[in-house]
């Protein structure tokens, strides 16, 4: 199978975003039935973003910009991606990042990570929050004070 990733059509999310979170999104892993490497395509509108800031507990994703421009959110502060450019977000607070859309032109974008095996999850500073998520099981909730390993437990 081959596909170009300018053509490719795209969909809106399922996820319920608030106001100024509409993309559309297509994920080739699912298409090309991948289990060890994601690559989901992205297109933002002009004063739209996708994701809210987050870091992975066990992916590490990459951002390669197709068309238009991204300015790109992490630890380190924001920068203008172009077509052509390429950032990559390792597993942890290192890797925390979002994008945004503040062109007069929609962007598209290719995301290839690694896909954790067994379980996933992220962190989003902003909110404070958490999901985890394995086979059978997810949560989402928030950061709080941490606990011995024991706490709780008979």
């Amino acid at each position: 199978m081959i596909v170009n990733l300018r053509a490719l059509e795209l969909v809106p999310t399922d996820e319920p975003a608030p106001e100024g979170h509409t993309f559309t999104l297509w994920s080739l892993s699912q298409q090309f039935g991948s289990t060890l490497t994601g690559l989901g395509v992205y297109e933002v509108e002009p004063g739209q973003s996708t994701w809210p800031y987050h870091f992975e507990l066990a992916e590490e994703e990459w951002v390669i910009v197709i068309s238009g421009e991204l300015t790109l959110r992490t630890p380190d502060g924001e920068r203008r991606l172009r077509a052509g450019d390429v950032a990559c977000f390792p597993a942890g607070p290192s890797g925390a990042h979002a994008v945004r859309n503040d062109g007069s032109e929609p962007a598209r974008f290719a995301m290839p990570s690694s896909m954790a095996r067994f379980a996933d999850g992220a962190v989003y500073p902003d909110s404070g929050t958490f999901v985890v998520r394995s086979p059978g099981f997810t949560h989402r909730g928030r950061l709080g004070d941490e606990v011995p390993y024991w706490e709780g437990e008979a």
